[in-house]
């Protein structure tokens, strides 16, 4: 039934996409102009893992469906689909997708779960027969060229990666807002997020996105000031204009100050990407008084004032 060494083989699968938290909407995310190159980026990335080859598997058309976002697959060789199953089966797919996800989007967690469906097939019914995966993948051919959009993505994503070699501070966002028409001027803060480096205290430290150890760190510590830390980074997100930050204070009001404090950062970064960055939050606790959490994450305090 496999084709011979004549014919090409092709063959076509849809691969689903949901995120186990209710918070995270992927199709949304995609449906954003902002975020949708983040989310193809990693996409791309997490597929190349999985047959070992920036080419071994072809996204045809990404199509959003709410809660799921469907990625239709094109495999132009069985080793390579071979290897795709293989990752799909053993999860590392899956965890290949999560961690890229989760560093593209900078977010601290993207779960995901995951279905594969090749025709009425559903392919995770069957992965141990990998033979019978391949024949179902084979039999399906794709029916549509590569999406324009995709080809736009992908255009934008290698002209994002000679940049990024170049020049690190490039974003996905800069690379696709050359084609919004009007960008405002950037405020201070927003500024903050841009550039290498900032001073604080006398002090220059290297300008970073925030990590995951920022944020518990900071609703660790920041205690019952993280409203007013969250009226000072308000000022430069949207996402945290009013009423948010009194809505989350009622909303998480029984779990306590630190995840009250641990939700409001998450807005943040949430909405900002790269540009939450760490000198945007310093600026923040400065404002605010909070010389000693500064302190705290940019390390400056020895081991035996952590208690």
């Amino acid at each position: 039934k496999m084709a011979g060494s004549s014919a090409p083989w092709i063959g076509s699968a849809y691969l689903f996409l949901q995120s186990t938290c209710k918070t995270i909407v992927l199709p949304s995310l995609y449906e954003s102009s902002q975020k949708k190159p983040s989310v193809f980026k990693a996409l791309k990335l997490a597929l190349a893992d999985s047959t070992g080859s920036v080419n071994g598997v072809d996204m045809l058309k990404v199509h959003c469906s709410h809660p799921h976002l469907i990625v239709q697959l094109k495999f132009c060789k069985q080793e390579n689909c071979r290897r795709f199953l293989q990752s799909y089966r053993e999860g590392a797919l899956q965890e290949s997708l999560q961690k890229h996800l989760q560093l593209s989007l900078a977010m601290t967690t993207v779960p995901l779960e995951m279905e594969l469906k090749a025709g009425n097939e559903h392919l995770d019914n069957m992965l141990k027969d990998e033979d019978r995966c391949l024949e179902c993948i084979y039999r399906e051919k794709p029916d549509r060229l590569r999406d324009e959009e995709i080809t736009e993505l992908e255009e934008c994503l290698k002209s994002l990666i000679v940049h990024e070699s170049i020049n690190n501070n490039m974003t996905v966002k800069d690379c696709m807002s050359l084609n919004s028409p009007s960008l405002p001027y950037p405020s201070q803060d927003a500024s903050l997020s841009l550039q290498a480096t900032f001073i604080f205290q006398g002090q220059q430290f290297a300008n970073r996105t925030l990590a995951p150890d920022d944020h518990q760190k900071f609703a660790k510590l920041v205690s019952k000031k993280w409203k007013q830390v969250g009226r000072s980074l308000q000022k430069s997100c949207r996402a945290l204009r009013d009423p948010v930050i009194d809505n989350l204070a009622l909303e998480y009001d029984r779990e306590g100050l630190y995840e009250q404090a641990y939700q409001m950062l998450l807005r943040f970064i949430q909405s900002e990407g790269k540009k939450a960055t760490i000198a945007r939050l310093i600026a923040a606790l400065e404002e605010n008084g909070l010389i000693s959490l500064a302190e705290e994450l940019l390390g400056l305090h020895s081991s035996e004032d952590c208690s």
